[in-house]
């Protein structure tokens, strides 16, 4: 197991490294001047002393090996600074980490407890009507775009909920802030909760899709195994078939899924937290990418590429609870 882990988190950091190289080559890929981007933005003409002064002082006029080395040093240590605001990368994540993160937990509270149990329901009465609006319900949601469904979420319980004056409970705010009061740090106070169900309820959308579909596959493929067919035959409770033998074995996919998404939620929630105001890690990454603020750009997405390889070895990981015939690193 510890070799195991210790070739993952050398894997993670070659992916890591990979990943700020790829970021850092098309960020000078761009057809735009970064220190004409950085002094006032394309088009805006501004002074020629103000872009010599910008590039002398982000060492713009460095040779690209020498940018690189720097850029991954401030990456590396959080010392650098963001090009248009100022603010220390380390703030940055300090502000900004904490929020995507409960979106994300919030967002996967709602995919485990809605996918799992649909999907479920789905398995025990295949073919019935349950069944079959779950089947509808599910192709629906997974064929509208996120940043879509954001729109019209956003349209139907904020300005049309407050334009036609429904009840104080159907309408949510338009923007959806993420500084009025947690509790422990993950619990939303009731002002808050308003500003969180929407966008954890669009970035959960799709992955609540999927998992109550994968859940269903695999639960009726563990359903007519040989080992659930004998617990069975000895006259076990079917319940405690269904708990012990069918969705035990059952989850372990849908486990590495969840796994996995949960740090695909923290890195790929741009549209959402963008499309609601959400101040996370997405956003922020989002409004760098278009001022050519490559501090944050680069760091901000090697914390969300860290969080993406923590996830997934803790996935591989948990398979061994989950079914003790699953050896990790090799060992029989």
């Amino acid at each position: 197991m510890t070799t195991f882990v210790i070739r993952r988190i050398g894997s993670l950091l070659l992916t890591l490294l990979g990943g700020y190289t790829v970021l850092f080559i098309l960020f000078f890929a761009l057809p735009s001047d970064p220190a004409e981007v950085i002094a006032g933005g394309n088009g805006k003409n501004p002074p020629a002393a103000v872009i010599e002064n910008v590039t002398k002082k982000y060492h713009l006029d460095d040779s690209i090996p020498e940018q690189y080395v720097r850029r991954l040093w401030d990456t590396v240590t959080l010392g650098g600074e963001s090009f248009q605001t100022h603010e220390p990368l380390v703030e940055t994540i300090k502000t900004r980490l904490p929020n995507s993160l409960r979106l994300a937990v919030w967002a996967m509270l709602i995919e485990v407890t809605v996918g799992i149990s649909t999907g479920v329901l789905s398995a025990r009465r295949r073919n019935s009507l349950l069944d079959t609006a779950s089947t509808l319900g599910t192709a629906v949601v997974s064929a509208i775009p996120v940043f879509v469904l954001a729109y019209l979420l956003r349209q139907v319980t904020g300005v049309y909920a407050f334009q036609h004056q429904w009840p104080e409970w159907a309408r949510f705010p338009v923007l959806s802030e993420a500084n009025h009061g947690w509790y422990l740090g993950i619990i939303p106070s009731l002002d808050q909760l308003k500003h969180l169900v929407q966008p954890a309820l669009v970035l959960a959308s799709v992955s609540t899709v999927i998992v109550a579909r994968l859940t269903r596959t695999t639960m009726l493929e563990a359903a007519g195994s040989d080992h659930v067919r004998t617990a069975r035959a000895k006259g076990l409770r079917e319940r405690r078939v269904l708990t012990r033998h069918t969705l035990r074995n059952a989850l372990i996919p849908v486990v590495t899924f969840i796994g996995i998404d949960f740090g695909t939620m923290v890195g790929f929630a741009i549209l959402t937290e963008t499309v609601f105001g959400w101040p996370g890690l997405g956003s922020r990454v989002a409004r760098a990418a278009s001022q050519s603020d490559l501090p944050v750009v680069l760091t901000l997405s090697m914390v969300v590429m860290a969080i993406y390889g923590v996830a997934n070895l803790i996935v591989d990981i948990s398979y061994a609870k989950l079914d003790p015939r699953i050896r990790l690193g090799g060992a029989k």
